[in-house]
């Protein structure tokens, strides 16, 4: 006891203690790299997605059973998706929340707002305007996720931000009831500690790619946490983000991520959209749409939020493993749908198959007289067009004296008064270089039945 009262009382012996202890430790850090050793694969996934991961906090009423409602606050985690500053996160996050603050890794808080949420799956997409382009986070994929892999979780636990935990892999396939009102199904369990303030947050591989959104802790148990997979966290991303939800437009374009080959594939075109005038076809992988590279469903659709209606944007495809470009205009959702619907199905019935508009693009490559066509997208068994050969990728560029360019010279074919009572309707079709012609015998389809 005299010997501490001494060292307080005199600032020189204080001094003197204080050297003799940094003179015994040997190496000058401040100067020296950190090892390799140091910097492990844990150490390096961090600093990469350090900056895309944001914390989240703000107030919420909270009504208590035969008590006056109180205020509370709430925090939790999101992981920035778009440079324009869209962050996915938990819709529990942000649930009645007035004001959501978000805090960035350099030290900037913005005020964010809703923009769309999912009760259902929990997800939720806020938004911040910085002024500036965000950094994003490397996505992964939770298609190949292994039984005991070292995963690392990420966020804002009881308030402490950037908060770093690692485990393994402990289960995957989990269906979790957190309450009569909240259940998840098909989760990733690992025992990576995730506290409260952890959901929304990324689950990652050693890799430092984002594999899950950290989404839940059983209450009472200690070393299970629970983490929504990433392909189907982004699904419901895309869906939430959609140009259709958000902006009323559309591109009418079913499209499915193949993780295996990190590819984004066309599933279905709608006839008449935007992407069927384009000539996207069913098949095609979409590698670049506008300045975006596209791998997954959320690429297609943030390429092209933000889009003026009628405005072109270049597409990047591979059509039979052949690299090809086409230009798509968005449009307003309803509008053209209404306008070609007569086309549609009077071309079903009457000539027995289902037209687009070919891109001008085409015309400029074939040696042919011809400026506009319609591509055939299917061909009804049995109806005229069958009967005659046409087949599916075939342009029907004329019919009878008139041009077949667009979906209004289409419209005005099958409306003409006069058109059903022929037997021989003579028609034009590009297939490839060549040009082939034929006769429609339109009025015994006319009299017959025509469904899909």
């Amino acid at each position: 006891m005299p010997l501490l009262r001494s060292f307080r009382s005199t600032t020189t012996a204080w001094a003197f203690v204080a050297i003799v202890a940094a003179g015994a430790v040997a190496p000058q850090h401040a100067s020296a790299e950190v090892s390799d050793l140091r910097r492990t694969p844990i150490v390096r996934a961090v600093e990469a997605v350090r900056p895309s991961v944001v914390n989240i906090q703000g107030q919420k009423t909270v009504a208590n059973t035969g008590e006056a409602s109180r205020q509370v606050n709430g925090m939790g985690t999101g992981v920035v998706i778009d440079a324009r500053g869209y962050i996915l996160t938990n819709h529990h996050v942000v649930d009645g929340v007035r004001r959501i603050r978000v805090g960035l890794d350099d030290g900037q808080v913005y005020t964010a707002r809703l923009i769309a949420h999912d009760r259902t799956t929990d997800l939720a997409v806020i938004k911040v305007d910085a002024g500036r382009p965000l950094p994003t986070i490397t996505i992964g994929t939770s298609s190949d996720l292994m039984t005991a892999e070292p995963v690392i979780a990420v966020g804002n636990a009881y308030g402490y931000d950037h908060t770093v935990t690692r485990g393994i892999i402990s289960a995957l396939h989990r269906d979790v009831q957190v309450s009569e009102t909240q259940a998840y199904k098909d989760l990733i369990q690992t025992d990576a500690s995730i506290n409260p303030g952890n959901s929304g947050g990324p689950l990652l591989s050693i890799e430092g790619k984002m594999i899950g959104v950290n989404v839940a802790v059983r209450a009472g148990a200690q070393g299970i946490g629970f983490a929504i997979p990433v392909d189907d966290a982004l699904e419901i991303a895309a869906r939430l983000m959609s140009v259709e939800k958000l902006e009323n437009h559309w591109h009418g374009l079913e499209t499915a991520s193949i993780p295996a080959s990190d590819e984004l594939v066309v599933r279905r075109v709608l006839s008449g959209s935007p992407a069927a005038v384009s000539g996207l076809l069913v098949g095609d992988v979409i590698e670049r749409v506008g300045d975006i590279d596209t791998h997954r469903s959320l690429d297609l659709e943030r390429a092209l939020l933000g889009q003026r209606s009628g405005a072109p944007i270049g597409v990047e495809v591979l059509r039979d493993g052949k690299p090809m470009q086409v230009t798509m205009a968005i449009t307003q959702r309803g509008t053209r749908a209404r306008a070609i619907a007569t086309a549609d199905e009077g071309a079903w019935r009457l000539l027995g198959m289902t037209l687009d508009a070919e891109p001008s693009a085409t015309f400029a490559s074939l040696k042919t007289r011809y400026r506009g066509g319609m591509r055939v997208v299917d061909v009804r068994r049995g109806g005229p067009a069958d009967q005659q050969g046409i087949v599916s990728g075939d342009i029907l560029v004329g019919m009878h004296r008139w041009e077949t360019s667009s979906t209004e010279d289409i419209r005005y074919i099958v409306d003409h008064s006069t058109i059903a009572t022929m037997d021989n309707v003579k028609f034009y079709v590009l297939r490839g270089d060549d040009t082939l012609f034929g006769y429609m015998n339109l009025a015994a389809a006319s009299n017959g039945k025509a469904s899909r």
